[in-house]
């Protein structure tokens, strides 16, 4: 089987941007069924891993998102787009946007991809334009719930 697999290496890559391609367009299955396809050819490789968490990313899935990135942060902590993916995750997570915005304002200084470096400006700019923006008039505008009066003898 080995040898079946060693015959199709040179179609490592185009398996995953075709699983990349598949999730634009909400292609779980067939996203999941790529990623699964490359991992075979190229074992050690972290793109078929941080596939998988754009897709938990895309899909909001955001504490599988952050754990596929941190698998792959593991074994290769310079990954660049591990490391921007993981911080837009976490910029997204309530509890987490600030340490999230951290890891997105290193990866927007210091990497060395200029895509990498761009996705993590522009998730900075969403973070602050909707994230972190004030509620809208109408949810502030909504009476507090008010909490029961016990009664006094």
């Amino acid at each position: 089987m080995a040898q079946q697999i060693s015959r199709y290496k040179d179609h490592f890559i185009l398996l995953v941007e075709a699983g990349f391609i598949a999730v634009n367009q909400a292609d779980e299955d067939a996203a999941v069924k790529l990623f699964r396809a490359s991992e075979l050819l190229s074992p050690q490789n972290p793109l078929p891993k941080i596939g998988l968490g754009y897709m938990h990313l895309c899909k909001l899935e955001l504490k599988q998102a952050c754990k596929m990135f941190d698998e792959v942060l593991a074994k290769e902590p310079g990954n660049e787009m591990a490391k921007a993916f993981l911080g837009l995750s976490l910029s997204l997570s309530p509890n987490e946007t600030v340490k999230g915005e951290k890891i997105l304002e290193e990866a927007s200084q210091k990497a060395k991809d200029p895509g990498v470096k761009t996705m993590a400006k522009t998730a900075i700019d969403f973070v602050e334009r909707f994230v972190k923006k004030a509620p809208a008039p109408m949810q502030a505008a909504q009476p507090k719930a008010k909490k029961k009066k016990t009664k006094e003898s």
